[in-house]
């Protein structure tokens, strides 16, 4: 049943009168606008101004995140209108919780930060085996300093707290949803008559005036699209790795200086005895926990071959006192610190002191160690070479990317100085139109780089385009060398689309005429009503019926029976529904009906989420100056 609901949630939600939060998905706008337009203001939230550069960066960070986690998403729907717009929305989502979070002084205690870095294992991976902090490798990551981090992270914290009122305290009662949930699987028992647009069009049999009239008024439906020869240029990462040359000095520096860690990590194998005492739990209740870990530890040191029975005797950790406290083997960062930092200072068969942790308090005995074998650097040879050579072609698209963008935007009239200072190749491309042709690949599939290509700046004075980033390292800049406009095309080339528009156009009248007179006669006489056998249809099951034909017959008035209601499907004709019979909905299994409650109260949460977000909009004066995108539909 809920099958449906997830695939029909637009159906769902508007007869329902609930709304669901938009997930806004970001996507990508490139980073190299430009400086004129950076600084327009796109939207502004209690009196701040939100600008088009800022708008740039969050979507770009956004972008690159996505693309780190989802590497074969389609690159164009990191292009639509629709999904840029989605991240200036979010922006001020999050401009407005955070002047709420603001103004109604919510903060994040330090405890809690620091509670959230214990479990935060993306932290964790950070510490080096000497137990500091990786500062330079967070911030190539992440891409900000471990300050920035924590701010961000502490802003997030606090602007959540702002909807937390309101989403955790969410509630419908059984009454309303039960009312709601049987309306909305409701079945009906329908006759369905259509008026198909094809049957009578094929009876439309235009003259010659006809469609030379039609095409006169409709020429704008007949036109051959603007298109565009270019040529253009790509930056990528191979082409800047071809111009990298290694030195057999190099390779052997970077071994001697990575050797250990190109090998791998130590790993540590060792039993332990755990006195359980979390660190929540009350002093009293800790120093009990010690106390009994440094008796055990006594007996431990007195007799270490029982430290085995000992485990199995008083361990908390269930998972290793059945096998004597064995761990089995572990690297230093699966360990926390105080545990790792123990373990990893002992020799083989020493036994530790009593170590805390925030679990409690542990007696460890270390019974293995496992230290990776140290290659030869002729055997690291070709691992080290693709690993340099990496490392610098990173570095070095970095360094060109930011000349090829400049070159190509100060030397605006040819693409040729780029190409020769950095050994790329010119290609070209004829025919372009404003949407990716059937079929396109890498740059010419980019709705973005279209788009450059058809601005005014290109079109009419035949300069490059900015450096478009088309993602995973890779820029491309483009110039028109032939422009042809759009331009009606002659009756001639176009005599059968003419009349096959107009015969549809006629048979679409004719239908709706045609099926509104029979709706005007059956209402007068319903017993007349020549219509095919009835059938029983649901949100569930739509038996075939258009949409809209599906939604007029479930919302139809059913106080007097039959029902007869009329549907417009436009270009595809017409349609009369006949509403027979109400069919109540079975009651649900009681598992079901517990599931469709807590559905049920998700949306109504999710509702009231959206309602106290639009009262804060207003109340700070949230405005976005940008037009939304028009929604695109289908044929």
């Amino acid at each position: 049943m809920f099958e449906f609901i997830r695939k029909h949630t637009k159906v769902t939600m508007g007869l329902l009168f609930l709304l669901i939060v938009p997930s806004f998905v970001l996507f990508g706008l490139d980073g190299y606008n430009r400086s004129d337009q950076n600084t327009a203001v796109v939207a502004r939230v209690d009196g701040q101004d939100i600008s088009q550069a800022e708008w740039d960066m969050a979507h770009q960070n956004e972008v690159n995140r996505l693309r780190a986690s989802m590497p074969t998403i389609d690159a164009k729907l990191l292009d639509s209108p629709e999904a840029k717009y989605a991240t200036l929305e979010r922006l001020v989502r999050d401009r407005v919780f955070a002047v709420a979070a603001f103004k109604s002084g919510l903060v994040v205690p330090d405890q809690k930060l620091q509670r959230l870095y214990a479990e935060d294992k993306a932290i964790a991976s950070f510490r080096l085996p000497d137990g500091k902090f990786d500062r330079a490798g967070f911030i190539a990551q992440a891409g900000m300093t471990p300050e920035a981090y924590e701010a961000s992270l502490r802003a997030e914290l606090a602007t959540r707290q702002v909807m937390l009122g309101v989403a955790g305290s969410g509630f419908a009662a059984k009454g309303a949803a039960d009312v709601s949930l049987n309306a909305f699987f409701e079945k009906r028992e329908v006759q369905f008559a259509r008026f198909n647009t094809a049957d009578y069009a094929a009876r439309v049999n235009p003259s010659d005036a006809e469609l030379e009239q039609f095409y006169k008024d409709n020429q704008a439906l007949f036109q051959a699209p603007e298109q565009v020869d270019i040529e253009y240029v790509v930056l990528n990462q191979d082409a800047v790795t071809k111009g990298i040359t290694l030195n057999e000095q190099d390779l052997k520096t970077y071994y001697e200086q990575n050797a250990a860690q190109l090998a791998g990590n130590e790993e540590r194998r060792a039993s332990h005895i755990l006195i359980e005492a979390p660190a929540s739990a009350p002093a009293a209740d800790r120093q009990k926990a010690k106390e009994k870990a440094e008796q055990l530890l006594a007996a431990v040191k007195k007799a270490p071959d029982s430290f085995a029975d000992l485990a199995r005797k008083n361990s908390s950790d269930t998972g290793s006192a059945a096998n004597g406290g064995d761990l089995d083997f572990f690297s230093r960062k699966s360990m926390v610190k105080p545990f790792a930092d123990a373990a990893f200072a002992m020799k083989k068969g020493d036994i530790s002191d009593v170590v805390e942790t925030e679990f409690g308090y542990h007696i460890i005995r270390l019974t293995d160690i496992r230290a990776p074998k140290q290659k030869t650097f002729e055997e690291m040879k070709p691992e080290l070479e693709a690993d340099l050579r990496q490392q610098q072609a990173l570095k070095k698209f970095a360094e060109t990317a930011e000349a090829f963008s400049n070159a190509v935007y100060e030397q605006s009239e040819s693409l040729r100085p780029i190409a020769e200072r950095l050994k790329l190749e010119v290609r070209t491309a004829s025919k372009l139109t404003r949407a990716p042709a059937s079929g396109a690949t890498g740059a010419l599939a980019n709705p973005k780089f279209l788009e450059a290509l058809f601005s005014p700046d290109a079109i009419e004075r035949k300069r490059n385009t900015e450096a478009v980033d088309l993602g995973g390292n890779q820029l491309v800049s483009g110039r028109i060398t032939q422009h042809t406009p759009a331009r009606a095309l002659p009756l001639a080339e176009v005599r059968d689309q003419v009349r096959q528009r107009l015969q549809q156009q006629r048979g679409a009248e004719m239908a709706r005429k045609d099926g509104a007179e029979k709706l005007s006669a059956w209402k007068a006489s319903p017993a007349t009503a020549a219509m095919p056998p009835a059938v029983v249809v649901s949100r569930e099951q739509a038996q075939q019926l258009p949409i809209d034909a599906l939604k007029a017959a479930l919302s139809a008035d059913t106080a007097s029976l039959p029902a007869l209601v009329g549907v417009d499907l436009g270009a595809q004709g017409y349609a009369v529904v006949k509403v027979l019979k109400v069919l109540p909905r079975q009651a649900p299994a009681p598992a079901q009906a517990q599931q469709e409650q807590t559905q049920y109260t998700q949306w109504w949460t999710s509702a009231e989420s959206l309602a106290y977000y639009n009262i804060l909009k207003e109340r700070f004066k949230a405005d976005i100056k940008v037009s939304r995108p028009e929604q695109k539909t289908g044929a």
